[in-house]
């Protein structure tokens, strides 16, 4: 087999052996209520990879008992996503809702058993009787209700005679289980949206508790692999599944950790509010950790699997660093692409001591990729080079082109600078150079001694292209949604210049652009008359921490190794673990937050330092394990232009609600460069929050009247667009309205 084996292929191998089963039936069970992202892959890869490698079938299946959210378009990408990664499902595209009339058979038969009933408390009163975690919950009295009852009240919500909230049907359980998941679990939910398969047929949905092991066993599922947050959720698998007494052989749900990438957010609902909000293209914008986003990115399905099988199938939660997805675009592009000449930032060159035209053979390839491969490149007397290819004043370890110093054109020759001509303003418009035609790459016989060579392209022949230069889209390790978005994420280059064979031949669609990194002709907006490209990845980490500790050997880059699998991170030193536990039962903080502080002496002792000012913890954490910390990799703890008390100043603005949290970044990042108090920072730049009715509620009624479409859901049940409006005021707002007042003025005026 190709992939090492884990805990769960363990149980799989077991189950064979001992004949709980025949055959391996494993299932891909996503709901069509938005694109697959990266993390999905890894469930992909993990439910097709079993069943490959036990010769066995993996069915998928989509979860469709929403109607509010789920659409067509979803199915469609959730299905070239599995085709892309070169996964085949057995049979046709199974849904839930082709089971929907023998889940409600099985409904009825729990009610009949006396084993579920219809409850008309109301969404507040049931989260009330459900009790806590320290505290048993109560039964409604509604559970008293005969099976007669119950069958007729069941049967009305199908037909659609209640409103929505009005009934639910739940199973009768336990209202003291220590399990919460246990205390009469729902059912049945009353729905009257439009289904986007079974239109108005049905009024009532089945919950994913029911419909999920139900549908498992239904298709003859053996192993239904589940991420962690569904462990809970397994005693009421079984609990369905045992009571109807279903047949053997049955499904049984084993759980495995879900992926966690830094720079990443996962949420459906988060990745759905920044394509309604514009901050992206779309499901498949270049920068999403979407599948899609990486397709068009560049991004090859070797690559993502390769990730895949590398962090591993882990029984507890951690988070991988998104650079090791990085690792292995570069290292699957490295022995793959061709080579190529592009010019970002062109310059113009004119080698005043050339005459004519040749063409220079250079291949795609260098020596240590086995390969084949080679162009003709044009050249001439005028050229163009990247700007920053060409230094007036170098500063020290500069190699490039000044005017006292030579350097190489690759596969060309030796050019020194003549003469720098520049515009009115003083900006450099042209470089005039000489040849040395004794110098030519392979055949040089000049004695003259460079120490760098740069790209280039010949002026007549070049084509024009357009260059998207993509970066990271959120600029936190730890994400929390759109107001930790990169302002940076995205620079679109509109003059680049490429060498011609790139556009004429097409020797590929993935290069290499020598000294930028690697781009993809964009498979949307590319055309021989327009071109434009991707950038998939840099060249190497430009993210990669940089310590300015002393240490007897410098840490490697990323591409030097194979990153160390999900679970496997380094263990804790004894100090370390005495901070992390400290951080975790004594101050609550988040756990990645905590491991990121604990293993960190300069960041725990600022974290330390700042509590000591202000009693937040929580809060100063969050600030000190994203933005200090960022601050902290490119400069010592002397070198910060901001001390702990200032952040425990900006911290305390935020509490007293004088600057929301999105504003905070901002201020932080003015801090950080000029030093100044964060208060100083407020009033200089106008940030103070807007907390007055009386300003913020022109501004909702302008996003409303834009809005008509959106309102009229929200006001027919689809109370999920209640986000939208708040984040468009917040956008109008530029983050400094109030989103306390906001939320409260939005629901008097939409009612």
């Amino acid at each position: 087999m190709s992939v090492k084996k884990d805990f769960l292929r363990k149980i799989v191998e077991e189950d064979l052996k001992s004949g709980k089963y025949k055959e391996v039936v494993t299932r891909f069970p996503p709901e069509p209520n938005g694109f697959p992202h990266i993390g999905h892959a890894k469930s992909i890869t993990l439910n097709f990879g079993i069943a490959r490698d036990y010769n066995g079938r993996c069915n998928l299946r989509m979860d469709d008992t929403n109607p509010t959210t789920e659409d067509m378009k979803y199915v469609e990408a959730l299905k070239d996503a599995v085709e892309w990664l070169g996964f085949s499902w057995d049979g046709d595209v199974r849904y839930t809702s082709d089971y929907f009339d023998t889940l409600y058979d099985y409904a009825v038969k729990l009610i009949k058993m006396g084993k579920a009933y219809v409850d008309s408390l109301n969404e507040e009163e049931i989260k009330e009787y459900r009790g806590t975690v320290t505290e048993p919950g109560r039964r409604s009295k509604y559970a008293e209700r005969s099976v007669e009852e119950n069958l007729d009240l069941f049967a009305r919500m199908k037909k659609g005679e209640f409103k929505e909230g009005e009934h639910i049907l739940r199973a009768k359980i336990d209202m003291s289980s220590p399990n919460m998941k246990m205390r009469d679990p729902l059912l049945y939910r009353i729905r009257l949206d439009k289904h986007y398969r079974t239109g108005n047929a049905w009024a009532v949905y089945p919950m994913y508790d029911f419909a999920h092991c139900l549908s498992d066993y239904i298709e003859g599922i053996t192993h239904s692999f589940c991420t962690l947050e569904f462990e809970n959720n397994r005693e009421l698998y079984d609990w369905i599944l045992e009571t109807l007494e279903v047949k053997p052989p049955r499904p049984y749900q084993y759980e495995f950790a879900r992926l966690n990438m830094t720079y990443t957010v996962m949420s459906k609902r988060k990745l759905l509010e920044l394509v309604e909000n514009g901050d992206v293209s779309g499901w498949d914008d270049p920068r999403m950790p979407t599948i899609a986003g990486y397709r068009r990115r560049g991004y090859t399905p070797e690559s993502i699997i390769t990730f895949c099988e590398q962090i591993g199938v882990a029984k507890a939660n951690s988070v991988v660093d998104v650079a090791q997805l990085e690792y292995c675009i570069r290292d699957d592009l490295n022995l793959k692409v061709p080579r190529v000449m592009c010019v970002l930032d062109p310059l113009k060159v004119t080698i005043t001591n050339y005459e004519g035209e040749e063409e220079i053979e250079a291949s795609y390839y260098p020596h240590d990729v086995p390969k084949e491969g080679s162009r003709k490149l044009p050249f001439s007397k005028e050229i163009y080079i990247n700007r920053e290819d060409f230094s007036e004043n170098p500063p020290k370890g500069y190699f490039r082109m000044t005017p006292d110093q030579p350097v190489r054109l690759k596969y060309a020759y030796i050019i020194t600078c003549q003469e720098v001509v520049k515009d009115e303003e003083g900006n450099i418009v042209e470089i005039k150079a000489t040849y040395h035609p004794d110098s030519k790459s392979g055949q040089d016989r000049s004695g003259i001694k460079v120490k760098s060579a740069i790209q280039w392209v010949e002026a007549k022949s070049a084509k024009k292209v357009e260059v998207r230069e993509y970066d990271r889209l959120f600029h936190v390790e730890n994400p929390s949604g759109r107001e930790d978005l990169n302002p940076n994420s995205l620079k679109i280059i509109k003059d680049a210049l490429i060498e011609p064979a790139v556009i004429d031949e097409k020797p590929d669609v993935r290069f290499q652009f020598e000294r930028e990194g690697y781009f993809y002709a964009d498979p949307v907006d590319y055309s021989d008359e327009s071109p434009v490209f991707n950038k998939i990845v840099s060249l190497k980490d430009s993210w990669a921490k940089k310590s300015k500790k002393e240490a007897p050997k410098p840490a490697p880059k990323p591409q030097q190794k194979v990153p160390q699998k999900e679970g496997s991170e380094a263990p804790m030193s004894k100090e370390e673990q005495e901070r992390f536990d400290h951080y975790i039962q004594i101050l609550k903080l988040n756990e990645s937050v905590a491991n990121i502080l604990a293993r960190d002496e300069v960041l725990s002792e600022f974290f330390k330092q700042t509590c000591d000012l202000y009693d937040n913890a929580v809060a100063i954490a969050n600030m000190v394990a994203n933005e200090v910390a960022r601050e902290l990799k490119q400069k010592s703890r002397a070198e910060l232009a901001f001390s702990p008390k200032e952040i425990a100043e900006l911290v305390k603005m935020v509490d007293e609600e004088v600057i929301s949290t999105k504003i905070a970044k901002e201020v932080f990042e003015i801090m950080a460069k000029e030093g100044k108090a964060p208060a100083v920072i407020v009033e200089e730049k106008g940030l103070r929050q807007i907390s007055k009715p009386e300003e913020i509620l022109p501004i909702i009624d302008k996003v409303i009247a834009n809005n008509p479409d959106n309102v009229k859901k929200y006001q027919e049940g689809n109370t999920k667009l209640f986000g939208f409006f708040v984040g468009q005021v917040l956008k109008a707002t530029g983050g400094k309205a109030n989103p306390k007042v906001v939320n409260e003025l939005i629901k008097e005026r939409l009612g």
